[in-house]
């Protein structure tokens, strides 16, 4: 049983008339998969939005209706573009025995010595990868352990996490997702003080040239 459940009844109204639905406290939606016919549904506005708002589209949610239970991602929610209400939401009934495609978010924990110390600053890379994984590895976040960056350049690759043998990573091994870098400032200051030192090397190198001139 998944987490999180969500109570629906068999929806018949289509089209304009799920205006009527939705005045009348209900979100219209549809529940799909590769191993069902498509449900067309309706839940309570309140029951939706309480369990969107805690299962996200990385946990898996028990939909069910009449009787049966259906394992399912929420895959696309629609809202109003000007008060964020939900208007549709669908399901995707997901089959325990085939891989998935999810977008799991990333989060950061824990800080950089080197950014506490004000030494350097952290840059991030995407905020998400895209996992393919049996319903049972599905998982609400990946946590990158920012603790671990304790030098400048440190960073953290794609190819740095590690997942199981279960899990493929669609996203480029050598992407960076965090790394630790100098601050403009710094990094300006230490970039003028290396185009002085070649200035007076050459100022070195020209006073030697003329000299050996002069010796000839």
């Amino acid at each position: 049983m998944a987490e999180f459940q969500l109570a629906a009844e068999l929806r018949r109204t289509q089209g304009k008339k799920n205006r009527r639905l939705r005045k009348r406290g209900y979100v219209p939606g549809i529940v799909y998969g590769p191993s069902i016919d498509s449900i067309s549904v309706q839940f309570p506005y309140r029951a939706v939005e309480v369990t969107l708002m805690n299962a996200g589209g990385t946990n898996l949610i028990d939909i069910e209706v009449n009787g049966a239970s259906y394992p399912s991602l929420a895959r696309e929610v629609q809202r109003d573009v000007v008060r964020g209400d939900i208007l549709h939401v669908d399901f995707l009934a997901v089959d325990q025995t085939q891989r998935i495609s999810v977008e799991v978010p990333i989060v950061m924990q824990g800080e950089s010595p080197v950014v506490a110390a004000r030494e350097g600053i952290l840059i991030t890379g995407r905020s998400s990868l895209t996992l393919e994984v049996f319903p049972s590895d599905i998982r609400d976040r990946i946590l990158i352990d920012l603790s671990q960056l304790t030098e400048m350049g440190s960073e953290v690759l794609v190819g740095d996490l590690t997942f199981g043998e279960s899990v493929t990573v669609h996203n480029d091994p050598n992407e960076m997702l965090a790394k630790i870098v100098q601050p403009a400032a710094a990094r300006a200051e230490e970039e003028l003080d290396e185009l002085e030192a070649e200035g007076e090397l050459d100022e070195i190198d020209g006073e030697e040239t003329e000299g050996l001139s002069e010796d000839e």
